[in-house]
């Protein structure tokens, strides 16, 4: 079985953000929405117009969905530069419209094999491997983890039974075995 991993590298992340651009704003989004958000690709790809903006055609201030997974009721902010990429990529959409739309049928959205393709080809063009569509979720905890060190609200915000779930989802388990091997010598 293959194992995805984190994108722990600030530089590739941001090299990999750059390469989606070049292939689309759809496809950039679709990664930027996946790291900020910490969804699963079957959640991302089934947003519409309607989960990011009100009846009047303003930004909603939270998106809220049902996860495809666990049926579970999820909301959560929408902030900073996902709000203006958001934004900006919305404007000219209209009710009922999916935000990544397939390119062979404009009714439908891409399909979450599309969205690994996407992936792991932009990947492989960085040099990066052990990505795959969880990469997303799994960067977003990562950061997370590193910027706020509160694996409660990680392990919440993934519904995760317990936190060494969460910790060895994002890979800081494996991190901390690696380290200790660092200057162990006999």
């Amino acid at each position: 079985m293959n194992f995805v991993q984190p994108i722990r590298d600030k530089n590739k992340l941001e090299e990999m953000k750059e390469e989606l651009r070049k292939r689309g704003t759809r496809d950039f989004l679709l990664f930027y929405v996946g790291i900020n958000t910490g969804l699963r690709v079957s959640d991302i790809v089934k947003l519409k117009y309607d989960d990011i903006r009100d009846n009047s055609c303003n930004m909603k201030t939270h998106i809220t969905i049902i996860e495809k997974k666990t049926g579970k009721l999820k909301k959560f902010p929408i902030y900073n530069g996902l709000y203006t990429e958001l934004e900006k990529y919305t404007k000219n959409m209209s009710e009922g419209q999916y935000i990544f739309k397939s390119q062979q049928n404009s009714n439908r959205p891409i399909t979450t094999v599309q969205a690994y393709r996407i992936l792991k080809n932009t990947s492989l063009k960085i040099g990066l491997e052990e990505i795959g569509t969880h990469t997303m979720r799994k960067t977003f905890g990562y950061w997370h983890y590193q910027q706020y060190h509160d694996i409660a609200i990680l392990q919440t915000i993934f519904n995760h039974s317990s936190p060494s779930i969460t910790l060895r989802y994002i890979g800081i388990n494996q991190d901390e075995i690696d380290k200790s091997y660092e200057g162990f010598s006999l």
